[in-house]
């Protein structure tokens, strides 16, 4: 009997969690091209409740309740978005992007006035990856403001504004005094950081610009950076290290002297978005656009990926798409793609670091870009201590 019991408690078990696990994997938000159709996984018990349709001259939102017995257990926002013809560009470019507020990315103790070692940080909450936003009334919007304030308080206790995870948070803190009239808090802080990678689209009636296929995550805190502005600019490949094993392999770039095309306004786990305002410095053909395909018209098979070498021009190199996951709407990674063309290969060994955000052409449709590493490589201003 005993055993029994323990056998039913084991099967209840099971079955709870093949329901958590299905719901969980079903997206907050989904994203579809007209005509393009998406069902959300129905299993005993489980059903759908169209709530509320709104829509602009673009897209179309629908939010779906997911329910289990006919109690709601998630919400999901689906966007329908019109057909829409771009033009792929696949050139290197350079990224600036500002923070919003001040990251901070370490502590460390600070010498006092006195000689003395003393970790203003450690009797607080203030964590890694925390953005400074405000001390006390004043709004921080980088390294040079958050310095002025701090030395401006003479050591008395300040107020910082923290955002973490999307929350506002505050957190006491007393500066210390270094030498004569400079006060520190202990943090190693910035507020800007750049890279070069690929541009991979332009849309002619928006003026939108897409790149890199994933998104601009700080090094040391590992996290998707929070931007309050940002630039992409004309670039020049400076080298190129081939892909070999244990070593992904990377083009190096400059952006020092380089034009302004754009400017930044999203910068998200599928890439960075914004508006083109310099297409002539990219010398892009604008008449040759793509149709985006829906998403069941993409195959396995052969298919192309269009990018620049050299920074100047683009060329398309053969690929192969090997696998194709038509459920995943929940991160940037939906194909599995290998290089075949030679002379790609013999000049990069693969797909390697810059090459990310490519587009992904196949019978005549735009249907991605290229994603690989999520890093910023380097900072526009290294980590400040203060």
């Amino acid at each position: 009997m005993k055993k029994l019991k323990i056998m039913i408690t084991f099967f209840i078990l099971i079955i709870i969690y093949i329901y958590v696990a299905n719901i969980t994997l079903i997206p907050n938000h989904i994203i579809l091209l007209e005509n393009e159709n998406y069902n959300i996984k129905k299993f005993l018990g489980v059903d759908t409740i169209e709530t509320i349709a709104t829509s602009n001259d673009n897209e179309n939102t629908v939010t779906v309740d997911v329910t289990l017995l006919g109690q709601k257990v998630k919400t999901v926002s689906i966007d329908t978005i019109k057909n829409a013809e771009i033009v792929p560009i696949g050139k290197i470019i350079g990224m600036k992007l500002y923070t919003n507020g001040v990251l901070i990315v370490g502590m460390s103790e600070i010498e006092n006035i006195d000689k003395e070692m003393i970790n203003p940080c450690q009797t607080t909450d203030i964590q890694e990856g925390d953005t400074i936003i405000k001390v006390n009334d004043t709004e921080i919007d980088d390294i040079e403001s958050l310095k002025n304030v701090v030395n401006a308080s003479k050591g008395e206790n300040i107020l910082l504004t923290l955002v973490r995870d999307g929350s506002l948070l505050t957190s006491n803190i007393t500066p210390v005094q270094t030498q004569k009239e400079e006060y520190k808090l202990g943090l190693w802080v910035k507020d800007a950081a750049t890279g070069v990678g690929t541009i991979t689209y332009y849309e002619k009636n928006t003026g939108n610009f897409a790149a890199l296929g994933h998104g601009i995550v700080d090094t040391d805190t590992d996290q998707l950076i929070d931007i309050d502005s940002g630039e992409i600019v004309t670039s020049n490949v400076l080298s190129i290290t081939k892909a070999e094993v244990n070593n992904p392999g990377e083009i190096r770039g400059t952006i020092v002297n380089q034009k302004t095309i754009g400017q930044v306004e999203k910068n998200t786990q599928f890439g960075i978005y914004g508006k083109l305002e310099n297409l002539a410095s990219l010398n892009v053909d604008t008449s040759n656009a793509y149709p985006v395909a829906l998403r069941n018209e993409i195959q396995t098979g052969d298919a192309t990926i269009l990018c620049s070498l050299d920074g100047k021009n683009s060329k398309e190199y053969k690929i192969e798409i090997e696998k194709i996951n038509m459920n995943n709407h929940y991160d940037n990674k939906s194909m599995l793609i290998k290089v075949t063309d030679s002379e790609l290969i013999q000049h990069t060994g693969g797909i390697i670091r810059g090459l990310s955000g490519s587009p992904i052409l196949q019978n005549g449709k735009f249907i991605g870009a290229v994603t690989n590493v999520l890093v910023s490589n380097p900072e526009v201003r290294l980590r400040y201590f203060w």
